[in-house]
């Protein structure tokens, strides 16, 4: 018999990350609140609201019911937005046993207490952290759920539940690679949501490609450097979970951070520009989280600062860039905490 995947929740990404696994012969089971959402993932095997046109497996099946959702799974993937994540946690603990593989696809961080997910789903189901596997790197859903080539990364402090992870989600079409910074693979997937929102915001502005090429160079060295300093891998920020999911979600259409980042420059208003996207944009939400985590730690992130003084400051998206390109000359490459790095390669 299949092994039975749950996945938690029905948006764009989990109906993809359904598909890979349905692809593999997995039976899934999506927990969805929305009971017209479920009926039409298991009557016409769509999911037309987050993937217009995708049709999907039969294997995939979906409910309202969280335990009926998890009940007999040998794994769950949650991928709810970062601010339901606690709230999903929650209501997963009653049905949790530890003897299940969990995963997490969210980049983000919980904005109030400045968490990650793996930490947030750790306090709620009161588990390990190594029992807990992040998926992250460069893969727009409406891409995945074609059978587009894809490469991703999957992390744990645990080696053998990295591994798992990978089993069930590596095919001809998906690629899945380990890696047991889990820190830094969190980090990366979510602070490269800002530098995304930025590009979205140069091109808005027809700033051109010269601007975003810096503002991508000088961003990838913006996150590597608030990464080391929490204690992550600086090797990762140049891996799938960094620079390609950088790259992949700063220069693509199907970016909502880089459509929302765009819309901004063309002079849009933020609540105006969330009431026409009508899914989460995650970059605005860590914009705001960076903006303090790096208060925390005392590191430099000029582009989240002015980024965030854009979103929720009111100021003018030229006269951030003007901030930006007025900051004292500076050599290029910056220190990076000298203990750390000598931590990652002993």
């Amino acid at each position: 018999m299949s092994k039975k995947v749950a996945v938690l929740v029905a948006g764009s990404w989990g109906t993809a990350l359904a598909s890979v696994l349905a692809a593999n012969q997995l039976n899934v089971m999506m927990w969805t609140r929305g009971e017209e959402q479920a009926a039409e993932i298991n009557e016409q095997h769509s999911n037309a609201r987050f993937l217009p046109g995708a049709e999907l497996s039969p294997l995939i099946r979906a409910t309202t019911d969280m335990g009926a959702a998890v009940e007999g799974a040998s794994a769950i993937v949650i991928v709810a937005p970062s601010s339901a994540m606690r709230a999903v946690a929650q209501q997963l603990k009653a049905h949790y046993k530890p003897e299940m593989l969990v995963i997490h696809a969210t980049k983000g961080f919980e904005t109030e207490s400045l968490k990650r997910m793996s930490t947030v789903i750790t306090e709620e189901l009161e588990c390990e952290e190594g029992q807990v596997v992040v998926l992250s790197g460069p893969s727009h859903a409406e891409e995945v759920v074609k059978r587009c080539p894809t490469t991703v990364v999957v992390a744990s402090l645990d080696k053998t539940a990295a591994e798992s992870a990978q089993g069930l989600f590596m095919n001809a079409y998906f690629r899945v690679y380990t890696n047991r910074d889990m820190l830094g693979v969190e980090l990366a997937g979510a602070f490269k949501n800002i530098i995304a929102l930025g590009a979205g915001m140069s091109d808005g502005l027809q700033f051109g490609d010269n601007a975003k090429a810096a503002l991508l160079t000088r961003g990838l060295a913006e996150i590597t450097r608030i990464g080391v300093e929490m204690g992550a891998n600086p090797l990762t920020f140049s891996g799938l979970a960094g620079i390609g999911d950088l790259v992949v979600t700063a220069t693509s259409q199907h970016s909502r951070n880089w459509r929302a980042g765009s819309m901004l420059g063309q002079g849009k208003k933020l609540d105006d520009v969330l009431n026409s996207m009508g899914m989460v944009v995650e970059g605005i939400r860590t914009t705001q989280a960076a903006y303090f985590i790096s208060q925390k730690y005392n590191v430099q992130m000029p582009i989240a600062d002015q980024l965030y003084h854009v979103l929720f400051q009111e100021r003018l998206p030229r006269d951030a860039v003007e901030a930006l390109m007025g900051r004292d000359p500076k050599t290029e490459m910056e220190v990076m905490k000298l203990e750390t790095w000598e931590q990652w390669h002993s």
